[in-house]
């Protein structure tokens, strides 16, 4: 009974509501830092620019290694090369503060499929900061003793929704459902690290307002193999808001990071811990006890924070 509870102890999530300032930044001292940040595209509409530079200057105190971008980074329906100067009023020139040259790992979103998908890809090659090894990927990370190990995963082709659009999403119709889920299967079995965390474009159990579908299409297929290993947050976009869910019988922090452009309102589901229509993005901080996320909004206020122990 002991050990049990002390398996059932390492895995409890605490959660803070601390709409306040930023202004210590000791806590992010010793720490593995990195930001997450989604849809950055739209050319700097809505508070992207305003957001981009409080990124930027914060990153001068925490001093994030780099960026996880949840997909819908360019909004460059249409583009059809790096060359388009779509590329460049998009991201490069909008996200330019030096605290920000650093690598962005990103994942496509739904927006990327309707242009030209490998010109994201052939991006890597191109951009000092874009890093995208293929559609789906992992890395490990190692700092201070501890291991974090990220994985990306293509969530478009996943959704039957975007499957059947075959003149919208030609791209996600090709890709193999099955190759992604064992390949997904077989990085977790093997996974041995202190954190492990998923990111994906699409929420697994947030509410959408696009269409029920698409969560019931993730719940189906991808939760599965998370609960089957030692997942500690999947992590996702897409639908412009700050949630954080549990549900029963798992483990798993679910987290939807908010969007640095267009903000949208929230319709809670059942386990929603947060959640707030307020732009902004996200501070996640790892040593080898205790991971903690905190969502920014754009004025630099620390909405809540999910902390994780062993």
């Amino acid at each position: 009974m002991k050990i049990k509870g002390l398996l059932i102890l390492a895995l409890i999530s605490v959660c803070t509501f601390a709409q306040a300032q930023l202004t210590d930044y000791s806590i992010f001292d010793q720490k593995f830092n990195f930001y997450i940040a989604n849809d950055l595209g739209r050319n700097g509409y809505y508070d992207q620019k305003p957001i981009a530079e409080l990124m930027g200057t914060m990153g001068e105190e925490v001093g994030p290694e780099f960026v996880l971008a949840t997909g819908d980074i360019h909004h460059f329906e249409g583009v059809r090369s790096v060359n388009d100067p779509l590329w460049m009023t998009n991201y490069e020139l909008i996200y330019s503060h030096p605290e920000l040259m650093i690598d962005w790992f990103p994942i496509l979103g739904n927006h990327e499929y309707r242009g030209n998908t490998q010109a994201v890809l052939d991006y890597t090659n191109i951009s000092r900061r874009w890093t995208m090894p293929d559609r789906y990927y992992t890395k490990r990370f190692e700092e201070e003793g501890a291991t974090i190990r990220i994985i990306w995963i293509d969530t478009t082709p996943l959704i039957d929704k975007y499957r059947k659009e075959n003149d919208k999403y030609p791209d996600a119709c090709q890709q193999d459902i099955n190759k992604q889920l064992a390949w997904l299967d077989s990085v977790l079995a093997n996974a041995k690290e202190d954190w492990i965390i998923v990111a994906g474009h699409h929420p697994i159990y947030a509410y959408t307002p696009k269409e029920e579908s698409e969560r019931m299409d993730m719940q189906k297929r991808i939760d599965p193999l998370l609960r089957k290993y030692k997942v500690d947050m999947y992590i996702c976009g897409h639908i412009h808001n700050f949630q954080h869910i549990r549900v029963p019988e798992s483990d798993i922090d679910y987290i939807v990071n908010s969007s640095a452009s267009l903000a949208r309102k929230v319709k809670p589901i059942e386990g929603t811990k947060f959640c707030s229509p307020e732009p902004g993005f996200s501070i996640c901080s790892i040593n080898k006890k205790e991971l903690n996320l905190r969502m920014i909004d754009k004025k630099g206020n620390v909405l809540y924070t999910i902390t994780r122990k062993k």
